[in-house]
């Protein structure tokens, strides 16, 4: 067995060891409430289809009809011939949208954090990042070349010390979460950004969890937070969630896409994404304005759950967002927890190290608009059970 053969072997075994060796699940259906594992139907407590749109008829019909006259593959790249009008109109909704002159679009969250970042920074300027953002972002600041700083989680006085104690003469980025994606909670927007105008930083927002079901009209976060442009020059988000379909964008300036197009290797040297793909995202949009209910339910649903499991003495984490965790420690209860559920016939993913730090780890509960009242219910007894049958037995 050669050098490496050993060391990836060894590597799987301590994962396997230390309870944190991971597995894809074979879905036989659709996204949904309700979901198909190895011919079993089992609620699902683990998507992020937030708004209940991935597989909506409209976006189907909508897919299958540009699909239709555009085809499948977009064939390019963007700056090559893979640039299609349904891309063109997508990126000027979702501009509008969000309220700045440009949108930019990308093929996933990850190339469009990576492509900002590497665009942006260069050797000696700092980038400022919550200690609990995204791999992305923290992968994207590592590989810009500026120096990578870290703050406390949620701590505007964290920041305020980071901003106040420079460490090179280039320019500064600030960079969050705007919805965490592992705790549910809310970056403090507005005092961040006071902040960063009081000591001249530009500031960045990862907006993946907060589009489509924060502010109005699902504008996400910076929105709910009352910010422009000026005050959040850089925005991210991604598509596959609220939205239910594929991708991501960035929105902002003239200057800041137009550097984008030139400069973001993960934009010039990446196939455009299928014109389809844009066509069922335009119409997921057009249900965002005409299909409001959705969140309205989803919002009575997350305080239907809220309240049940604390009832229960569940340890919830504070969020008051579709992302609910169940704190529960250890990688080894996770495991088991998770598996009880499943065995009731509940979806619901345990979270363990690297994604969150040791000790903290977790069931990641997600709500959707599609979940009703019932499964709600059923779900907080499940929980309420399976959390009892292992405090008794000390699994």
């Amino acid at each position: 067995m050669t050098g490496f053969s050993s060391r990836l072997r060894e590597r799987l075994q301590q994962r396997r060891d230390n309870h944190l060796y991971r597995q894809r699940l074979d879905l036989g259906s659709a996204q949904g409430p309700e979901v198909t594992v190895m011919g079993r139907r089992l609620l699902n407590f683990c998507s992020n289809d937030y708004l209940g749109l991935a597989a909506h008829p409209a976006l189907s019909e909508a897919l299958s009809t540009a699909a239709r006259r555009y085809g499948v593959g977009s064939g390019a790249s963007h700056l090559v011939c893979g640039h299609s009008e349904l891309h063109d109109e997508l990126e000027r909704r979702l501009a509008s949208l969000t309220g700045r002159p440009r949108a930019l679009l990308f093929s996933s969250g990850y190339a469009a954090n990576l492509g900002v970042l590497t665009t942006l920074l260069e050797r000696g300027d700092e980038v400022i990042q919550d200690r609990l953002n995204h791999a992305s972002l923290l992968d994207g600041g590592m590989f810009s070349g500026a120096r990578l700083r870290r703050f406390t989680h949620n701590d505007p006085a964290a920041l305020a010390e980071r901003l106040a104690t420079a460490t090179s003469t280039g320019e500064r980025l600030v960079v969050v979460d705007g919805v965490f994606s592992m705790d549910g909670d809310r970056a403090p927007l507005g005092e961040y950004a006071a902040l960063c105008r009081e000591h001249g930083a530009w500031m960045m927002v990862d907006d993946a969890h907060g589009l489509g079901v924060t502010g109005p009209g699902g504008a996400g976060s910076v929105a709910a937070a009352g910010l422009d442009v000026d005050d959040v020059p850089v925005l991210m988000a991604t598509l596959g969630k609220a939205l239910g379909t594929s991708g991501a964008f960035v929105a902002g300036t003239e200057d800041l896409i137009e550097a984008l197009i030139q400069g973001a290797r993960n934009y010039i040297y990446t196939t455009a994404t299928p014109p389809a793909l844009a066509a069922a995202t335009l119409a997921a949009l057009d249900l965002l304005d005409t299909e409001s209910w959705r969140h309205d339910h989803l919002q009575a649903l997350i305080a239907r759950f809220v309240t049940g499991a604390l009832a229960h003495d569940l340890p919830l984490m504070p969020s008051d967002t579709a992302i609910q965790p169940l704190l529960v420690g250890g990688a080894d209860r996770a495991l088991a927890l998770s598996k009880t559920l499943q065995d009731k016939g509940f979806l619901v993913g345990a979270i363990r190290p690297p994604t969150v730090p040791a000790g903290t780890a977790r069931l990641r509960i997600t709500l959707t608009a599609a979940h009703t009242e019932a499964q709600i219910d059923a779900l907080v007894e499940a929980l309420a059970k399976a959390w009892a049958e292992q405090e008794a037995t000390g699994v």
